[in-house]
C-alpha cells in the first residue's frame, strides 16, 4: 500500500476523530517545549501554574462557545462516556437522597450531617422512600443509551431503573433507528435522573433538538436531565439551563482521547455523607468520579492529563477564532455539511439506504447501507475500496452493526463533505 501524506485524507471515523492539522502542529511544539520552559506540556506538574492556567483557560472558552451559565460548573475528568454511566448514577442519586432527606427530617440539608443516624422512626422512613421511590429514568433510543441503563442497574439493581422509552420496540425486528414519541414515554414521577444520549454514534440517530416533556415548568422545577453528547458536542446549540448534567468525551468534537467534560448545575454538587449512603444501602461514587470532589479541586484532585486538556483549549481557540457567532456558526456549517451528503444518499435509493428515520437522522453520524447489486456485502467491500482510492477513510460501520457509518464530525471540512457526497452519486450510477 502507498504511503499516504495528511492531506491525501478526509477520514470520517467515528473516534478518535480528526483533529485540525494547524493544532496538532503546536500542540507537537509543546510537547517538546511548552512556552520556552524547556520542558514539554506533558512534562510539567499538574499543579504547576502552568496547568492551572490552561485549565482555567479550557474551561473559559468552553463556557464562551456555549453560553454556559455562571451557576453550572465545568469538571474535566477522565474514565470517558463509559465512566459517566456511572458517575451520573452514583451522584444523583446522592443529590436525590438529600433531597428526600430534607423533606422527611426538615433539616437544613447539610450533605455532612449525622444526626440522623440516631433518629430511627426518620431513617426508617427515609429507607423506605429509597426502596419504593428511588428510580433513574433512561430512554433507550440506541446502543450507548442501552448500556448506560443496564450500567445503572447493575449498580443500584432493575428495580430503581425505569426504561421510559425504548426505541427498539418500535419495529419487528428489535432494532434501533427511531425515537419513540414523546407521548408514549413513561416517566416516573420523581425520578432521581432522566437520561438520554443525544445523538447514538453507533446506530445514526440523534434527537432534533430538546424533549418537551422534559423542559423546565413555569417555576423552575423539572426533571433532572442527563445528556450524554459526547459525539455531538459543540456542533450545535443547547439549551445549557434545560440540563442539569450534560457531559462527553473530548475525542469526537474537542480533542484527544483522556479527557472527559462535566457540565453540572452546582446546585447538584453536595453529597451525603458515607454513613447515611451506607445506612441506606446505596453505593457511593469512587472519589474520582465524585463531581463535588472534582469541583472542589478545579479538576485537580488526581493526575489529570494537562496536554490533552491542552489540545483541546487549542480547539476551542480556534472555534471561537472561526465563527464570531460562536456554535451557531458551527451549526451551520455542521447542517450544510450533513444535508449534501444525505441529499446524495436520497438521491439514489436504488443503490443506498438510509438506517435511521428520516426525523432522527444524525447530523454527526451518517448510517447507510449499500445495497447496489443485491450483495449488499460486495457493494459495500467494493465501496470502502473505491472510497479508500479517493482518500475517503474509516468509513466502515461499527462491528456490531455493519453497514457505512461517515462520522461527519467538525474537523471535516466542507470540501472533504463535497467530496463524499460525489463518490456517494458516482458509485451508484458505476
Amino acid at each position: 500500500m502507498a504511503a499516504k501524506e495528511r492531506q491525501d485524507i478526509t477520514y470520517f471515523g467515528a473516534g478518535p476523530a480528526l483533529l485540525p492539522t494547524d493544532v496538532l502542529e503546536k500542540a507537537a511544539q509543546a510537547l517538546l517545549n511548552f512556552n520556552g520552559t524547556g520542558l514539554g506540556i506533558a512534562e510539567h506538574s499538574h499543579r504547576s501554574a502552568h496547568a492551572a492556567a490552561i485549565i482555567n483557560e479550557a474551561k473559559a472558552d468552553l463556557a464562551a462557545y456555549l453560553d454556559v451559565p455562571d451557576d453550572y460548573d465545568i469538571l474535566l475528568m477522565q474514565a470517558g462516556g463509559s465512566g459517566e454511566f456511572s458517575a451520573t448514577v452514583l451522584n444523583l442519586v446522592g443529590s436525590w437522597v438529600l433531597r428526600k432527606r430534607h423533606e422527611i427530617f426538615g433539616d437544613a440539608n447539610k450533605a455532612g450531617d449525622d444526626d440522623h443516624l440516631n433518629q430511627p422512626a426518620l431513617m426508617q422512613a427515609l429507607r423506605s422512600c429509597v426502596d419504593s421511590r428511588l428510580k433513574l429514568d433512561y430512554l433507550v433510543t440506541g446502543s450507548w443509551s442501552q448500556k448506560a441503563a443496564a450500567e445503572a442497574a447493575r449498580l443500584l439493581g432493575p428495580q430503581h431503573v425505569n426504561i421510559a422509552a425504548d426505541a427498539r420496540k418500535l419495529n419487528e425486528a428489535g432494532k434501533f433507528g427511531a425515537i419513540p414519541d414523546e407521548s408514549t414515554w413513561k416517566l416516573s414521577e420523581d425520578a432521581a435522573m432522566v437520561y438520554y444520549c443525544d445523538n447514538e454514534t453507533v446506530d445514526g440517530v440523534e434527537f432534533p433538538g430538546f424533549p418537551q416533556s422534559l423542559a423546565p415548568r413555569a417555576d423552575g422545577s423539572g426533571p433532572v436531565v442527563v445528556a450524554d453528547m459526547s459525539s455531538n458536542i459543540l456542533s450545535r446549540r443547547i439549551p445549557v439551563r434545560n440540563f442539569s448534567v450534560v457531559f462527553f468525551g473530548a475525542q469526537k468534537n474537542l480533542g484527544s482521547t483522556g479527557v472527559t467534560v462535566v457540565i453540572v448545575k452546582k446546585s447538584l454538587l453536595p453529597q451525603p455523607s458515607a454513613a447515611m449512603m451506607r445506612a441506606l444501602s446505596l453505593p457511593l461514587p469512587p472519589i474520582v468520579l465524585q463531581y463535588e470532589t472534582i469541583a472542589k479541586n478545579n479538576s485537580l484532585y488526581n493526575t489529570l492529563s494537562i496536554f490533552d486538556v491542552y489540545v483541546a483549549g487549542l480547539v476551542l481557540k480556534k472555534l471561537l477564532a472561526t465563527y464570531p457567532d460562536k456554535v451557531d456558526g458551527q451549526e451551520s456549517v455542521s447542517n450544510k455539511k450533513a444535508e449534501l451528503i444525505y441529499a446524495a444518499l436520497d438521491a439514489n435509493p436504488d443503490a443506498y439506504r438510509v438506517v435511521p428515520h428520516k426525523s432522527v437522522r444524525s447530523r454527526m453520524n451518517i448510517c447507510f447501507r449499500v445495497t447496489k447489486g443485491g450483495d449488499v456485502d460486495a457493494a459495500e467491500k467494493a465501496f470502502l475500496a473505491g472510497a479508500d482510492k479517493l482518500g475517503l477513510t474509516g468509513l466502515k460501520g461499527h462491528r456490531s452493526v455493519g453497514g457505512i457509518r461517515a462520522s461527519n464530525y467538525n474537523t471535516i471540512s466542507l470540501e472533504g463533505a463535497e467530496k463524499l457526497a460525489q463518490f456517494i452519486a458516482s458509485f451508484a450510477k458505476a
